[in-house]
């Protein structure tokens, strides 16, 4: 199988700080992160399929974009947000769209067994702050989310029980921390921060205001704010993972993304492909990981512990459970209409590459 190298079509890795168009780009200009594959001209009887590139994605569309089912599908690449407009507009038959997105576009159904989710901690959704919670008023929501937006609107309401006001912006921390107190990043912009800053990191036991002592306390990290990039009153940053977050709250995993389809889209035999491929990504790891290290200039063993630490690609049982909790918790606080029951595409038998 021909390893992907597909890291040279982009100049640098600040094009995952910015939002890309939603308009579906020519083969040529495709802005491919981690797979070196050629798209032929779509036709007719193709699915077409949008997916997320970021690194959590590539395990999920490995045989499908450097795998034997590499051709069949019309795939296109872009943030989690346009993903979701790709398939609410019917730009997208099949998508992987911030799970949030499932409640709030009808006429969807879930492919069963497949996500993107995290059980304990993600280390790629980073809430960083200027000052310690109970301190900040406003935070910066990075634009190219929408599931971890909600998310930050539940453990704001719900865990800090705090009301600040939201401001949603490009992926920018310095630019985001100019303008609010705290920032959420996503994606490989936060993946990649998180790696960078670990040496310049201390962990700690109550990021509560100092004033009024959060009970249960509020664990993170701190961080040197110079070593980051940015500007801080106190020289200082603390940062939140969000899953992390979220686990202590609920006591169940994040799922942030799933596959999802038009109704009727997604039959048995396509199913059975997106578990395949999935399955043989897994298996793929390590190639994927030393082929992305290069792009986001990071080693490839921190990016192969990501993936396979950090990241859950299942719809476990434990997963559905947070994932029902999620949206029970988005639909409280008017996030999404209603948290509707879950409709889910026919399973059939996965075919190993």
């Amino acid at each position: 199988m021909p390893s992907c190298r597909a890291f040279h079509h982009l100049p640098t890795f600040r094009i995952c700080r910015r939002i890309l168009p939603s308009r579906r780009l020519p083969p040529e200009k495709l802005p491919l992160l981690y797979w070196n594959f050629k798209v032929s001209p779509r036709t007719v009887t193709r699915l077409r399929i949008s997916i997320v590139q970021y690194l959590n994605s590539a395990p999920l569309v490995w045989g499908f974009t450097n795998g034997p089912l590499r051709g069949k599908y019309d795939l296109s690449f872009t943030v989690p947000s346009q993903c979701a407009e790709e398939l609410r507009s019917g730009k997208a038959d099949i998508a992987i769209i911030p799970a949030i997105e499932y409640a709030r576009i009808p006429n969807l159904e879930i492919l069963p067994d497949l996500s993107i989710a995290s059980k304990k901690m993600v280390r790629s959704l980073l809430l960083i702050s200027k000052a310690p919670l109970g301190q900040f008023e406003s935070i910066a929501l990075d634009s190219s989310s929408r599931s971890t937006q909600a998310l930050t609107r539940i453990l704001c309401a719900e865990h800090w029980k705090i009301a600040p006001q939201f401001i949603e912006m490009a992926p920018d921390l310095d630019i985001m921390l100019k303008k609010a107190d705290a920032a959420l990043l996503i994606g490989d912009p936060a993946l990649r921060l998180s790696i960078t800053m670990e040496p310049h990191s201390s962990w700690v036991a109550d990021h509560g205001s100092q004033s009024l002592p959060l009970n249960p306390p509020i664990y993170g990290w701190m961080w040197k704010a110079a070593e980051a990039g940015v500007s801080s009153p106190s020289g200082k940053l603390f940062v939140f993972d969000m899953v992390e977050r979220w686990r202590a709250m609920t006591g169940l995993p994040a799922v942030l993304a799933v596959w999802a389809a038009q109704k009727g889209v997604a039959t048995p035999e396509v199913v059975a492909d997106f578990h395949a491929s999935r399955d043989f990504g897994l298996s793929h790891i390590a190639e994927i990981s030393s082929d992305a290290a290069g792009e986001l200039k990071l080693p490839a063993d921190r990016l192969e512990s990501y993936l396979r630490d950090n990241i859950d690609f299942s719809l476990d049982k434990e997963n559905r459970r947070g994932l029902e909790l999620y949206f029970s918790y988005a639909a409280k606080l008017g996030l999404i209409p209603e948290a509707k029951p879950i409709d889910w595409a026919t399973k059939a038998e996965a075919v190993k590459l």
